[in-house]
Parts: C-alpha cells; sequence; structure tokens
C-alpha cells in the first residue's frame, strides 16, 4: 500500500509539473507571436513607407496601448542595422552617437540613475545595431549598439542567420531586479522562402526587434490560476549548460525529496530550459494510525478481527478497482463507436442533398426550353441556398478541360465538398479559389504556378504555394508514372482540381496527421467548428479508387492549398456527339441575346481577372481585360473594336483618381452610345459609401461571387435585354408585353391602351422607375382633364373618363423609404424581388377585386 500511495503521488506530482509547463510554454508562445507580429508592422511602416511612418514617439504610443496583449514582457525595442560606411550619415539623421552597451553590462545601474549621454561611443567595426525605437519603460536604451555587447551580439548574427527567435540567457532586469530573458527577431526586407541560405538572410535583413519577457511574473501569475489543494513548489533552470545551470525562478526550500522534471521550450533550439516541482508538504505517516491501534487495542482478539477486516476490505477494493477498468474500457469502446456513427451519419445525411442538386444539374443538361430552364435554374439556386458559401468563392475550369468526362460524379462531387467546407470553415476573410486544370498543361505551362506573394491573387492575400501541394505526386516526379501521359490511352484524361483558401492554415505539427480518420488539429476545432475528423480520410480514399493522389500546403495564418488528380473518361464519338448538341443548344438559348457583345475588363489583378473573364465568355460575350483606366480608354477610343461594356474592379473605383475624368471621357465620345458601366463588388454597403463621396456617374452593382444565372440578369437589366418577369405573368394567366426602352415605355402606356396594369423596375438605363411614373401620371391627367372640360372627344379614349393604369414597383430594395418614395412618385404598389409566384399573384389580384364583384 506504501508502495502504490507513493507511486500514486509520483504520478499527481508528474501531472501537475507538465501541465503548468506546458501552460507557461504556451502562454510565452502567445506573447511571443505578439512581438514576431510587430516585426511585420516595423517592416511595413517603417522600411517600406518613405519616408517612415513610425518614429519614437508613435512607437512609444503604439507599444503602451497594446501593452494589454503583452502583460508579461517589461517592453520591446527594435534596433535597426547600420554599416559602418552609413554610421556618419545615421548620427547626423538621428541627431545622438551610437553609444556602447559593454560599459553599462560591466556596471550595472538603476534606470533613474541612468544617463546615456554619459556613454562612450561605440568602437570603429563593420556594422552597428543602434536601438531607434523603444517603448517608454526602456526609452533609456535608445542609441545604444547592442552588438556591443558580446551576449546580445551573439543572439543578434543568430537570430538573423536563422531567421527564427533567438533567446537570451537570464539575466536581472532594471528596477525589479527579477529575472528575465529577451527575445529576438530579426526584421527583413523581403518575405524569404523556408529554404533561404543564412548568406541570402543576411543580405534580406533590416533590422532586429527586441522584447523583455519577465519569467517570474510569468510563472507567478500561471501558479496563480493553477492553485490547488496539493501545493507544489516550482523552479524553473536554464540548463543550456548543463554543468552550470541558471536559476530562473523558485527558492531552494527542502521538501520530501520527490520531484519532477519537465522540458520547457521557448522556441529557440539551442537553449534549454527546465521546470522542477516537488510538493510542499511531506505525505501524512501512514503507519500512524496502526501504531496508535496497536497501543490501545492490546487484545489479539480484536486486534486479529481488525486484520481479517482489513484483508477483506483490501480484497474488495481490488475487485471494485478491476471491475471499474472494465466498464471504462467498455465506455471507452462505445465512444469510439458513437463517434464512428455519428461521423458516418453526418456524412450520409449530406447524400440526399447532393442528390437533389445533382438530379437539377442533369435536368439542366436535357433539352428543355427556356421556361424550363428558368425554373431549373431557381430550384437550384434555392438548393445551393442551404449550403453557406462566403465572397470571393471563385472557380475556375480550364478550357482545354472536356465539357463532358465519364467518371463518378457522386464521389467526386463528394471530394470538393469536403475540401470546400473545411475551406469555408476556416477561413474568415480573403477568398476561397477552385480550378480544375489538365495535368499535362499544368506540366507544361508555368503561368498557372502561383507565388506565396499577394501580388497576383485572387483576393490580394497571400496564399500558400501550390506547387509544394504537388510535389510528392508521382505523376510529377522525375520518374514520372508508370506510363507516361502520351503513352496514356486517349479514352483517359487525367485531370487536377486545387481548392486554394485564406484560413488561418494548419500549424506545422498537425501536417502529418490531417488524413488520419478521427484526428484533428486540435481539441478547440470540434468545439469551434464541428465535424469528427474524418472527411479528409474519406477524400483520400476516393481519389485512391480514382487512380489519383492528393496533398497539400499549408502555411499558419496564411491557408491552405489541397490538390488532387483523378483519372477520368472520354465519351465516345457519338455520344459525345449527341451530348455537344445539347450542350451547345442549352449554351446558344441561354448566351443568344449577348452574343456579339464585348466587355472591357478593367482589372489589375490577372488571376482575378482570369476568374471574372471565364464567367462572362460563358455568356458569349468577348472579353478584353486591361489593367487600369487609362488603356482602358485608350483601348475604347482606338476604334478597332467596339465595346458594348466595360466592367470596373471596385479596387480600381475606389483608388484610381483619374476615374472621373474616364467617365466624361466616356460621356463625350463622338461615336454612338457609349458603353454601359458596371462595378464588381464583394460588399453592397462599401460601394455605396464610395458612390457617396466619389461625386461621379453611379455604375450598375454586380455583387461577386461570380455567376452565370446572376451575371445574365444584371446584364439583362441594364441592357435592356431579356423577358424575365414576364414567365411568372403568364403563369397565373395573364397576357404581358416587355419595354425595353423608356421611350417605348412612354408610347405604350399612353392613353388609349389595352393594358390593365404596369410593372415598373425602379432601376433602369437612362430614365429610373420613379421618373417614368411621374411623366405617365403627367400624361392620364392632362388627358382627363381635357375630356372632362370639352377638349378632347371621349370616343377616341374609349369613353373612359378617368384614365389610370396600376403601377407596380419591382426593386430589390425593402427599406421604408424606398417604399414611401413609390407611393410619393404616384405608383399603387410595391413587390420586393426576388418574388415569389404567390406574392405576384396577391399583388396583381388586388385590382380586379372591385371588377370581380360588380361581375359576379
Amino acid at each position: 500500500m506504501s508502495s502504490q500511495a507513493m507511486e500514486k503521488r509520483k504520478e499527481t506530482l508528474a501531472s501537475m509539473c507538465d501541465e503548468r509547463a506546458r501552460m507557461l510554454q504556451d502562454q510565452f508562445n502567445v506573447i511571443m507571436n505578439h512581438v514576431q507580429n510587430m516585426s511585420i508592422l516595423i517592416s511595413t511602416f517603417h522600411h517600406e513607407k518613405n519616408p517612415s511612418s513610425i518614429d519614437q514617439s508613435s512607437f512609444a504610443r503604439y507599444t503602451e496601448r497594446t501593452a494589454f496583449e503583452r502583460p508579461l514582457t517589461s517592453g520591446v525595442a527594435y534596433a535597426v542595422r547600420v554599416l559602418h560606411s552609413e554610421r556618419e550619415q545615421f548620427e547626423k539623421q538621428q541627431g545622438w552617437t551610437i553609444k556602447r552597451m559593454d560599459t553599462l553590462e560591466q556596471t550595472p545601474v538603476h534606470k533613474d540613475e541612468y544617463s546615456p549621454e554619459a556613454l562612450e561611443p561605440s568602437p570603429i567595426q563593420k556594422e552597428y545595431a543602434p536601438i531607434i525605437f523603444a517603448q517608454d519603460t526602456i526609452s533609456h536604451v535608445v542609441s545604444i549598439d547592442v552588438l556591443s555587447c558580446k551576449e546580445d551580439r551573439e543572439n543578434v548574427l543568430r537570430a538573423r542567420a536563422s531567421g527564427k527567435g533567438v533567446v537570451s540567457a537570464p539575466f536581472p532586469l532594471l528596477k525589479s531586479n527579477r529575472f528575465g530573458v529577451v527575445l529576438t527577431f530579426a526584421v527583413c526586407k523581403t518575405v524569404l522562402p523556408s529554404s533561404a541560405t543564412p548568406e541570402e538572410r543576411i543580405q534580406a535583413t533590416d533590422g532586429y526587434l527586441g522584447g523583455v519577457f519577465d519569467i517570474e511574473s510569468l510563472v507567478d501569475k500561471l501558479l496563480q490560476q493553477l492553485a490547488s489543494k496539493q501545493t507544489i513548489l516550482v523552479n524553473v533552470y536554464d540548463v543550456t549548460e548543463s554543468l552550470h545551470p541558471i536559476s530562473m525562478y523558485g527558492s531552494n526550500v527542502s521538501s520530501d525529496g520527490l520531484q519532477h522534471v519537465s522540458a520547457l521550450n521557448f522556441g529557440d533550439p539551442l537553449r534549454k530550459h527546465e521546470m522542477h516541482c516537488r510538493f510542499k508538504h511531506k505525505p501524512p505517516w501512514p503507519w500512524l494510525v496502526i501504531m496508535t491501534s496497536i497501543g490501545i487495542l492490546v487484545m489479539s482478539f480484536l486486534l486479529g478481527h481488525i486484520f481479517h477486516a482489513t484483508v477483506n476490505r483490501i480484497a474488495k477494493v481490488e475487485d471494485d478497482f478491476r471491475e471499474m477498468m472494465e466498464l471504462k474500457k467498455q465506455a471507452e469502446a462505445a465512444d469510439v463507436a458513437k463517434s464512428q456513427f455519428l461521423a458516418t451519419v453526418s456524412h450520409e445525411i449530406r447524400t440526399p442533398m447532393n442528390g437533389v442538386l445533382g438530379m437539377l444539374h442533369m435536368l439542366m443538361d436535357t433539352d428543355l426550353d427556356v421556361t424550363q430552364q428558368d425554373y431549373v435554374r431557381t430550384a437550384q439556386g434555392s438548393g445551393k441556398a442551404l449550403i453557406s458559401l462566403i465572397n470571393e468563392l471563385a472557380v475556375y475550369i480550364s478550357d482545354r478541360v472536356p465539357e463532358m468526362l465519364i467518371g463518378d460524379p457522386g464521389r467526386f462531387r463528394q471530394i470538393i465538398t469536403n475540401l470546400m467546407g473545411n475551406s469555408i470553415k476556416f477561413t474568415e476573410k480573403g477568398h476561397i479559389f477552385v480550378t480544375v486544370h489538365l495535368v499535362e498543361e499544368v506540366m507544361e505551362s508555368t503561368e498557372i504556378k502561383t507565388e506565396s506573394s499577394s501580388e497576383n491573387t485572387l483576393s490580394g492575400f497571400p496564399v500558400a504555394d501550390r506547387r509544394q501541394s504537388q510535389e510528392g505526386f508521382r505523376i510529377f516526379s522525375q520518374d514520372g508514372p508508370a506510363c507516361p501521359l502520351s503513352s496514356l490511352s486517349s479514352d483517359l484524361v487525367n485531370i487536377i482540381v486545387s481548392v486554394e483558401d485564406t484560413g488561418v492554415g494548419i500549424p506545422l505539427e498537425a501536417q502529418s496527421r490531417v488524413f488520419t480518420p478521427f484526428m484533428q488539429v486540435g481539441p478547440s476545432i470540434s468545439r469551434m467548428h464541428g465535424g469528427t475528423g474524418i472527411g479528409l480520410s474519406i477524400s483520400k480514399c476516393l481519389v485512391g479508387l480514382m487512380n489519383g493522389e492528393i496533398s497539400f500546403s499549408s502555411l499558419p495564418r496564411i491557408g491552405s492549398t489541397f490538390t488532387f488528380t483523378a483519372v477520368l473518361s472520354n465519351v465516345n464519338s457519338n455520344t459525345g456527339e449527341h451530348i455537344n448538341q445539347q450542350i451547345n443548344h442549352q449554351s446558344n438559348s441561354a448566351s443568344s441575346e449577348f452574343r456579339g457583345m464585348t466587355a472591357l475588363l478593367v482589372d489589375p489583378r490577372p488571376v482575378r481577372a482570369k476568374v471574372s473573364r471565364y464567367h462572362i465568355q460563358r455568356l458569349g460575350i468577348h472579353v478584353e481585360v486591361v489593367p487600369n483606366l487609362n488603356q482602358g480608354f485608350s483601348r475604347i477610343d482606338s476604334g478597332n473594336i467596339v465595346i458594348n461594356m466595360v466592367l470596373i474592379e471596385q479596387e480600381i473605383w475606389d483608388k484610381d483618381s483619374g476615374l472621373s475624368l474616364f467617365v466624361d471621357k466616356l460621356r463625350n465620345l463622338d461615336r454612338g452610345l457609349p458603353p454601359k458601366l458596371f462595378l464588381l463588388t464583394n460588399s453592397i454597403s462599401s460601394t455605396r459609401s464610395s458612390f457617396a463621396t466619389s461625386g461621379v456617374y453611379t455604375p450598375t452593382i454586380i455583387m461577386k461571387p461570380l455567376r452565370a444565372s446572376m451575371l445574365a440578369a444584371s446584364l439583362q437589366r441594364a441592357m435592356g435585354v431579356g423577358n424575365r418577369c414576364c414567365c411568372f405573368l403568364k403563369e397565373i394567366w395573364c397576357r404581358c408585353g416587355l419595354c425595353r426602352q423608356r421611350e417605348e415605355g412612354n408610347i405604350t402606356v399612353k392613353a388609349p391602351h389595352k393594358f390593365d396594369a404596369c410593372f415598373m423596375d425602379i432601376q433602369m438605363p437612362e430614365m429610373d422607375g420613379f421618373e417614368a411614373t411621374k411623366r405617365i401620371r403627367e400624361m392620364e391627367l392632362n388627358i382627363n382633364n381635357c375630356v372632362q372640360h370639352g377638349e378632347l372627344l371621349a370616343e377616341p379614349y374609349e369613353n373612359v373618363s378617368d384614365w389610370h393604369v396600376p403601377i407596380v414597383a419591382m426593386t430589390a430594395d425593402v427599406i421604408q423609404a424606398t417604399h414611401e418614395e413609390c407611393l410619393r412618385c404616384g405608383m399603387d404598389g410595391y413587390v420586393s424581388k426576388p418574388f415569389e409566384i404567390e406574392q405576384l399573384y396577391q399583388e396583381v389580384s388586388r385590382f380586379f377585386q372591385t371588377a370581380s364583384s360588380q361581375n359576379s
């Protein structure tokens, strides 16, 4: 029993010590990340700006206001790299001389007694690292050359050569005299790849950011958070030199001799730290009760009875323990079975919805008329609305990928759904980009390759390099696949699909287990985002069944790119010809109204422009792409081609100062009507605010992500083509006509006419619905007055003494102010888009209730 109690005590101590060591390491890492993020701020707003946007005053204010993010740091400071040839010019700019630090090391002083002017100038050397920015708590170190101190010099040189944070040896802090460490990061000019050499990192270094950590305060706060009934004593040591450990925290209070050592990792592989834990109180003496009982109970019978009862009790406890262990195993097995069951059910529940959407998609590929196609698109859009998606979700399919392939569409869709589902869950800003290419197209072309910089990405955010996700594929290896692509059967097509996001990324230590069933990155993932960790495992199995491969590339806080390949089959010639005829018939019916038109797309980002052009071309529109407004107007003004519409990215609309001049030039073109102006945007609120301040012509807004039906509807409304509202009116037994231009509309509804009602779109080109309604009411009022006063005969006007055609407004704006404006200008009703057929019927029937009552 004594041995078991001691083992239990050891296990308890080890568990408590490991827990505290892990939490201490996690808190240190969190604050270390804040310091590292500050290095990015300095690189962006000091070195990349000319002149710099940061000085000592602004740096001090910023670090004081954000000190709550680094509660365990005494201060942060930034030292810039200065070569000897630049020293004289640098000192003139700063107005002070670079000071040496080694004299301060030899004779440390209190902060209040410290005077930087009393320090000696730094000796001549190849380069210096004077501190130019510092938090107010350590502002006295400004102008000190950290390279003049031996240990700081070693930390700085090691930080810039390795590209990682470097932790110094413990040292007493000013004022508090507590032990602390300095964490040093190198600030680089550009983002370097992980394979960069030390020489490349040294050349790219601009300066060094240091944060002072108060280790004793960090441990004190940790122990207060984890206070328990069993008090333990904690010591923290720097054991980089094993023969001479340095005590960073704790005292030498004696204990019962039981001790546990937990390793600490503060991010610097060259420095080693340990946490030593001991119980503060000694364990109670287990034999005290027995000895007291022997002294009191001297009767052998009673002693035997006690001994017998004790043995029986021990046997019962052991039996209970074995029973509890067996129940524990059964509970764990039941928990695993439950997780597997829930995971299976979770994935199978999605199958009916995928089936509904898949059948609707297949129905669209059949020979339908225009009305049926519109109904199917509406049903498919309603189904897709059940799946949560985010803006900037974009899809691009290469022109070289055949229109039809033979494979398992359900499983192929399941793979993409799993990958996109993960991207949607873990992406809060930026984009999700799905691309489909032929494998040989990727191997031949360098245009499809992407870099991790933000210069040429869909949303401007950096992304994980998709080339790294392909490095492990056999088909891209030097040995190549079992048979070359050129020797594959002509009936086989090898495609490659990538799902790129700008989400949280996958931690490096968790990337090796992402395809393991029921394994997740961390325990908080299931709480925050749900799921059981089986989606990627299923996807890997399905890809393998398609003779493909799957891999990924991920950077923490940057994003992830998952890539997989699949071998599919071409359709045979007869079947393919029939299917192509169906596809061509549907595409012609959907885009015939736009054929022959040319669009000019203004977008500075090639990748984003490529996606937008892909969706616009699907409507049969020829697309010209330019990076700025100047080249756009040159293309229009050249007269080589007629531009019908100009689509401008919001980035250009918000930032290009020549926008007003561009719009004026379009209006003053001396040939024909100017092209229609459209704005591609992700947020309707941001565009409205920019219109309010720009003072220029307000364009037609097209919301992203782009979809063929939505894009077609927007272009139809603005260009004056299409006939979408009449389908619903015909469903409720109404005969209808469509007026595409304001002049035609004025003539059509001018008395006398045969119309019983008029549906007026609010947002029309050239004249909005409010103005058109006012003119119709003025015409009706003039005719009614003339007939009543005898100035006109009533017979030509069908003997109607009071002409008033009911006008119903159609708009997507549902605010009360718009409704009130409709009534003020003379409209009789209001229908908000998108409208249901029941809503339309209810609004139409309102105007004929009186007539129906009279007839009945």
